[in-house]
């Protein structure tokens, strides 16, 4: 599908790379740090939407461009320029809202966001929400809101308290300290840290692994394991059955079956040390 990537070429705010089957969304106003404008709101939406049926594209990766992932809101652009105009405001909160949450957290195809550099603020949301998270050790990351008699709006505050433990969320906000790469990984933030020049490789490692997975299986697991967190264990359970049955009727490569035939009959399949052939 050549021609998603071609529409979406017009793009100001963001920019587009494709390697193998995974596709970077690159956050593109380096000047400014990738600080989210109205514009990049309603570009990266449109972005995710085209792409979540592109054939070619098995991965998404999100990063900034230049030396920062996000310094979160345009100060400027997304509060200052429509404080006298409702509609304005609410569109540009609607779409902020929608594809760094509503959108990202709900993506049928495996995410990764890979944290370059500055990560403030609003960047929080589209780091939570996608399904993983490699940050070079450089990166800085920060929740500066209280600096400025402030809250960590939008959902930032919810998101912070659900990924990070309590006390770390509560330290970092309340405080206003940064922390880098290596202690995102420590306190559970991020899933991995690597020296900036590594970065880009470590994601397209991560990448590839998943792509040999049965991306059914994987779109399942990802929206199971995202789903049982807010419920109890009888909701889960049936939640999770449903689900499994779900995808048995659903998974056009009936992959169940095949890693049956080639563990039990082939003995070609060990899991645990790698994937069933799924060709």
């Amino acid at each position: 599908m050549a021609d998603v990537i071609e529409s979406l070429n017009n793009l100001e705010t963001v920019k587009i790379e494709r390697e193998e089957g995974v596709t970077f969304l690159i956050l593109n106003r380096p000047e400014q740090r990738n600080a989210m404008s109205p514009q990049l709101h309603r570009e990266m939406y449109q972005a995710l939407e085209e792409l979540a049926e592109d054939d070619e594209t098995k991965v998404i990766v999100i990063t900034g461009a230049g030396k920062a992932f996000c310094a979160g809101q345009d100060l400027k652009l997304y509060f200052r320029a429509n404080e006298d105009n409702p509609k304005a405001r609410a569109r540009a909160r609607r779409e902020s809202h929608g594809w760094r949450w509503e959108k990202l957290s709900k993506y049928p195809k495996p995410t990764i966001a890979m944290v370059n550099g500055f990560c403030f603020g609003g960047a929080f949301t589209a780091v939570c929400a996608c399904d993983f998270v490699i940050a070079a050790d450089e990166a800085t990351f920060g929740l500066s809101e209280v600096n400025w008699g402030i809250i960590p709006g939008g959902v930032v505050a919810w998101n912070v308290v659900r990924v990070l433990g309590y006390r770390d969320a509560m330290w970092y906000a309340a405080t206003g300290e940064t922390f880098d790469g290596k202690k995102a990984v420590e306190i559970k933030f991020a899933n991995k840290s690597v020296p900036l020049a590594k970065l880009r490789h470590e994601t397209m490692e991560l990448a590839r692994s998943l792509m040999k997975k049965s991306p059914h299986a994987l779109r399942y697991t990802k929206e199971a394991i995202r789903a049982v967190r807010d419920m109890n264990v009888d909701q889960a359970a049936d939640y999770l059955e449903a689900k499994s049955d779900a995808l048995k009727f659903r998974d056009p490569e009936k992959g169940r079956d095949k890693a049956m035939k080639q563990f039990i009959d082939e003995k070609s399949f060990k899991p645990g040390f790698g994937d069933f052939a799924r060709r």
